[in-house]
């Protein structure tokens, strides 16, 4: 048993667990990479040392500089362990829409968190893209007031890197490349399109399915039904420019309902206690299991911890 340097060198090689009980009436299976096991308990721990050691090497973050970033939690978590441990003060920028314990989790690591008003009129623990566009416009003016490297997880190219170079690549190990499709929640786009780069280099007959909330279907080029939506971290209605529309074969669109179904069987079958967007995903994979992937193998991602959503309806 290895010990390491720094909880930085913990960040990935996830285990990887197979759906049984899940998948038991189904024909096929659901295997899942258990990114909430990472140091701060999502998948966003990758992208943040990525995008800070990219910067680091191409002289775009000098030391002792301020980060700052846009996050719904998870980002700023993974931000804050890596800005921590290498001496970056680091601001995370969050809209009051997102649950507490984020937050919170986010100042005991040593962030310095500012909190943004929702727009009028948004429900309150649910994230629309118009809250969104209010923390963006916050964390522009904090970052050019304290001339701060802006870790922009929607444009900088590090946050795909870390799933095209590590989780893809340790998908198709622990799968012996035996994988027929994959799902990924739409987030900020890092993760489908950096694992899907790796799957289809491997086999481009590996199908790549988008999910988005059924009530704010951008990709899926559907009727826009409500902005605001549970599924925290995603569905903002913009077009994510690390997302490669070519690398999309289809778009599943997923309920609230179903993503919080899904969430709670995930906690009372299989012992993973996740968050919306990781129901999302097995939601999704149910449904392909039902239909067009009937027999096939499906990977997927546990984006985060049911820690972070205690404050949320997820787990009334």
């Amino acid at each position: 048993m290895k010990v390491f340097g720094s909880i930085l060198e913990v960040i990935g090689n996830t285990p990887m667990v197979k759906l049984e009980r899940l998948t038991k009436e189904l024909d096929g299976e659901i295997y899942a990479k258990l990114e909430y096991l990472n140091p701060g308990f999502s998948k966003k721990d990758r992208p943040a040392l990525e995008i800070i050691e990219e910067a680091e090497e191409q002289g775009l973050l000098a030391p002792g500089q301020t980060v700052v970033e846009l996050t719904s939690g998870n980002m700023g978590t993974g931000l804050a362990i890596v800005c921590g441990i290498k001496g970056y003060p680091f601001v995370a920028v969050m809209s009051k829409g997102n649950s507490v314990e984020r937050a919170q989790m986010m100042k005991a690591l040593g962030a310095e968190v500012v909190l943004v008003d929702q727009a009028p009129g948004s429900p309150k623990r649910q994230v629309s893209g118009e809250d969104l566009q209010l923390v963006e416009e916050e964390a522009q003016r904090i970052t050019n007031e304290k001339g701060a490297f802006r870790s922009d997880q929607f444009e900088l190219t590090g946050n795909r890197h870390a799933h095209e170079r590590h989780t893809g690549p340790e998908i198709l190990v622990q799968t012996e490349g035996k994988v027929d499709a994959f799902v990924d929640f739409a987030g900020s786009g890092g993760t489908f399109s950096g694992i899907a780069t790796a799957l289809k280099k491997y086999n481009p007959k590996i199908n790549c399915y988008l999910v988005e909330p059924a009530a704010a279907p951008f990709y899926a080029d559907e009727e826009i039904i409500n902005e605001s939506h549970k599924i925290q971290g995603g569905g903002y209605l913009r077009e994510l420019s690390l997302v490669d529309r070519q690398l999309i074969d289809d778009t599943i669109l997923i309920s609230d309902d179903e993503a919080t179904y899904f969430a709670r069987e995930l906690a009372k079958k299989e012992g993973i206690f996740a968050g919306f967007s990781s129901g999302a995903n097995v939601a999704a994979a149910v449904k392909l299991l039902q239909t067009t992937e009937q027999g096939k193998t499906i990977v997927l991602t546990i984006n985060d911890s049911g820690l972070k959503y205690l404050s949320t309806d997820l787990y009334e």
